[in-house]
């Protein structure tokens, strides 16, 4: 019943922006906190930032800090990742989830509820 669908990917050069965002139906998640992973061929899914729906506090990966900014639009139940600076070790499928409810901090997606089916970013020259 809940749908959540990610868009904006594509091929960049390395040093390029890209945004992404993730529409979300079905059902509202106003007590929420929705993030952003990313998974590349033969790796495991990783985190990558993460928004509070109600408070907007923010959290972002070490590897991404700095390059990578997390927002929404509450109004439109949209989610956006703005990336700058792109490396080519940003290639990958990149998801919206929706965490679990009544869980304290974590990054990993095991901690997170629905998925979206993703959006492929290549950064590649």
């Amino acid at each position: 019943q809940v749908q959540l669908v990610e868009s904006g990917g594509g091929l960049v050069q390395p040093g390029g922006s890209l945004r992404l965002s993730c529409a979300a139906s079905g059902r509202t998640f106003s007590s929420r906190t929705m993030g952003w992973f990313r998974q590349a061929p033969g790796k495991e899914r990783e985190f990558v930032a993460s928004i509070s729906w109600s408070t907007s506090n923010t959290y972002y990966a070490d590897s991404v800090k700095g390059r990578i900014t997390i927002s929404k639009d509450n109004a439109k139940n949209t989610m956006y990742l703005q990336m700058n600076s792109l490396k080519p070790e940003d290639t990958a499928v990149y998801y919206c989830a929706v965490k679990k409810l009544y869980i304290g901090y974590s990054n990993v997606a095991g901690a997170y509820e629905y998925w979206g089916q993703g959006t492929q970013v290549t950064v590649s020259s």
